[in-house]
């Protein structure tokens, strides 16, 4: 499946719009309290765990977004946008969420 953030497919014509997919990944806390302990221990380095991390959350949400398109009837997904947001939990607490959307359309070209 073609995943794009473009809005078009240069050489396929696109034959329908199924609309708004959507997939998302949610971090633990845990992550972030481990996290900004490290940095204390690791001041201006990478952290190639927390990066891991999120790449596999980036994956997840792009994988469920597509598996929803698939669903439809799509072939690939435009404009697809990830966003990366930070929820805060009453108790000090904190989680990542990483959310992929795009538009699922059928094209049909070579």
């Amino acid at each position: 499946m073609i995943v794009t953030t473009t809005n078009t497919l240069e050489g396929k014509r696109i034959v329908t719009y199924y609309g708004v997919v959507s997939g998302e990944a949610i971090l633990g806390t845990n992550i972030f309290r481990d996290f900004f302990a490290g940095i204390r221990d690791i001041v201006g380095g990478r952290s190639a765990g927390y990066e891991r991390s999120l790449r596999e959350a980036k994956q997840t949400a792009i994988r469920e977004m597509t598996e929803a398109a698939a669903a439809l009837g799509a072939n690939a997904v435009i404009g697809v946008d990830i966003d990366y947001e930070s929820i805060s939990i009453g108790d000090g607490g904190g989680m990542m969420m990483v959310a992929a959307s795009g538009t699922a359309i059928r094209y049909e070209g070579e």
